[in-house]
């Protein structure tokens, strides 16, 4: 397939990682369409901020957890930037409970956002990347779906989930020409990390083999990698950008 300029869609990029990932995907001139849920405004900012920079970038409202929004997103990236060549599963929600004060609907909505919005936005490219034979799909986890997290079951049963789906449908769609990978971040410096003091955030940097937290740019730069064409033999995997927390 000819190098040409690709369309990325990135679900949850207004901010934290998901801004990272549409940053450094615009600015490496890929066409980027962004979902957000609520906060349109900052998603516009961000639209504006590169704009300004001659990037070419979208932002739509979307729930991810509703498939027929989820659809339409798809819809309306394909009237502005043509087919959807790479995705990016970024959205995502977190909470930290004791098992026991988990409640059904917090359960479910959990599950929904990472794991039925991973499935929707899939279901949703899937069909025109088989006709091209080429695709990338990146799937954002967490190592917390990997190894488990106390008083985050919900979280990290929904990423697990995702890692499932990824090594799946990686054999899958490998005959298509479309790999399928996942990353695994593990604790990255976002504002989900507010409900953390100082000293928890140095207790977590000091149980790193590299001690210190992660960036958004460290994620953001392996999702690139993944994306590119000569990543074309990596499927299936998991990459872990944990500091070596989890290996």
């Amino acid at each position: 397939m000819e190098k040409t300029v690709k369309t990325v869609l990135i679900t949850g990029g207004s901010r934290g990682i998901g801004a990272a990932l549409v940053r450094t995907f615009a600015q490496k001139r890929y066409r980027v369409a962004f979902s957000y849920q609520t906060n349109a405004e900052l998603a516009q900012e961000l639209v504006q901020a590169l704009t300004a920079q001659g990037c070419t970038v979208q932002a739509f409202g979307a729930d991810v957890a509703d498939w027929q929004q989820v659809q339409r997103l798809v819809q309306q990236t394909e009237q502005v930037f043509g087919k959807v060549d790479i995705l990016i599963n970024n959205a995502g929600i977190a909470q930290q409970k004791l098992f026991t004060d988990i409640t059904p609907d917090e359960w479910r909505r959990m599950l929904a956002v990472h794991l039925d919005g991973t499935f929707y936005c899939c279901k949703a490219v899937l069909p025109a990347m088989i006709a091209q034979k080429w695709g990338r799909i990146i799937n954002i986890s967490s190592m917390w779906g990997q190894v488990g997290a106390s008083c985050e079951v919900h979280y990290s049963a929904a990423k697990a989930g995702v890692i499932g789906l990824t090594k799946a449908l990686a054999q899958e769609e490998g005959p298509s020409g479309i790999t399928v990978n996942c990353i695994a971040p593990g604790v990255i410096e976002t504002d989900m990390m507010a409900g953390f003091s100082q000293q928890d955030k140095q207790e977590l940097a000091d149980q790193t083999p590299v001690c210190r937290l992660g960036t958004v740019q460290e994620v953001a730069d392996a999702a690139l990698f993944l994306a590119a064409y000569n990543a074309g033999f990596i499927t299936g995997q998991v990459l872990g950008v944990n500091g070596g927390m989890v290996v």
